[in-house]
């Protein structure tokens, strides 16, 4: 879906994404624009779906999350990606999935306490059965955050 913007909503969509618990006054004062005035083109921009949600972000090691890892899964036949989707979406340490070109079919973000909880989780998704087989990759040095 292709959602016009103009430069308020780009700067408020901005504002947002540095801040998603700024005041609509903040924001306002931010962009030149009265409060009512923000919320009412951020309930437009929900609306139209240019804004999805709003989150927070945790820092993974307040969890214990301090080990990370990339998986290529390799799958049978024709498997879907909503079927992936769906099997890795009930691994809670899996925080990103994609398909991708390439010879996997598909790669997860993984993050966990440690190198054995990182392998416990590569078994459970290697017994999904439309997984032949993974490749995996821990993390040294996040370089760019």
């Amino acid at each position: 879906m292709l959602v016009k913007l103009d430069e308020l909503d780009r700067a408020i969509i901005g504002a947002l994404v540095d801040d998603a618990r700024a005041t609509y006054a903040e924001i306002g004062g931010q962009v030149g624009l009265s409060a009512p005035a923000v919320k009412r083109r951020v309930d437009r921009l929900v609306q139209q779906g240019a804004i999805t949600g709003f989150t927070a972000r945790v820092e993974p090691s307040a969890l214990g999350w301090t080990t990370e890892a990339y998986v290529e899964l390799f799958c049978r036949g024709k498997t879907s990606p909503a079927e992936i989707g769906l099997a890795v979406s009930r691994h809670p340490e899996v925080v990103s999935a994609c398909t991708v070109t390439g010879e996997a079919d598909a790669l997860l973000h993984i993050r966990a306490t440690d190198v054995r909880h990182v392998e416990q989780v590569i078994e459970r998704i290697a017994a999904e059965p439309f997984v032949t087989r993974t490749k995996s990759a821990i993390v040294l040095t996040r370089l760019i955050t």
